[in-house]
């Protein structure tokens, strides 16, 4: 699968190698302190797109955080749009700072049976109404029971570039990488109102590590 055991995701290679060059071409050129800077934003950018392995909780009916954040809320009795609006969800939303690792993952075991892409603003995405104002990607898996959950990759205030390595009809793992957002937003979740919740707002968790609620 894509990215896997490759400590810098491919999307960086662009931006480390143009923050690196002109680093070298201050440096030639004796600009010590303009060079220094480059320097520590070489390092910094390098460090953004980095992609860490994880250890994957084991027990099937666990689902883990699809990003590294901050739980920044959580809703029940909530309609997972666009794919639905009768059924009823928990949504928990996730904050990605820049400081954080933003390689997004699955939640849980499935298939991906829909994914729709919506363009849109660039409200800060610790506002509530980033959810549904800002550019964002919505993805819909199916778990092997045949429950829905839906993972969306929402775009921020800084970050405009929402990126996805799946397609419809692909199966994915529990805690596998399907995809990244480029410098710090927000990934929501959608999962049924009977899955028993394992975190609570405020608290800090890991992309396919920390376990958010269990299947019922």
């Amino acid at each position: 699968m894509r990215g896997d055991s490759i400590p810098i995701v491919r999307e960086g290679y662009p931006f480390i190698g143009l923050v690196a060059f002109l680093t070298f071409i201050l440096a030639i050129l004796h600009l010590q302190v303009p060079a220094l800077l480059g320097l520590a934003t070489t390092f910094f950018v390098t460090y953004f797109f980095r992609n860490p392995d994880r250890i994957v909780p084991t027990d099937p009916d666990a689902v883990v955080a699809p990003a590294d954040g901050k739980v920044i809320a959580i809703e029940t009795n909530k309609p997972a749009l666009p794919f639905f609006s009768q059924e009823e969800f928990t949504r928990i939303s996730i904050f990605m700072s820049i400081f954080d690792v933003h390689v997004n993952r699955a939640p849980c075991a499935g298939c991906i049976e829909d994914m729709k892409y919506f363009r849109g603003k660039f409200i800060a995405a610790q506002k509530e109404k980033s959810s549904e104002k800002n550019e964002r990607n919505c993805i819909l898996l199916k778990t092997k029971s045949g429950s829905p959950v839906v993972v969306v990759q929402i775009a921020g205030l800084i970050a405009r570039r929402i990126v996805c390595w799946k397609k419809v009809g692909e199966g994915v793992n529990a805690g596998e990488r399907i995809g990244m957002i480029r410098f710090g937003s927000r990934v929501d979740v959608f999962v049924p109102a009977t899955w028993r919740l394992e975190v609570r707002v405020g608290a800090r968790v890991r992309a396919g590590e920390d376990v958010i609620c269990r299947q019922i």
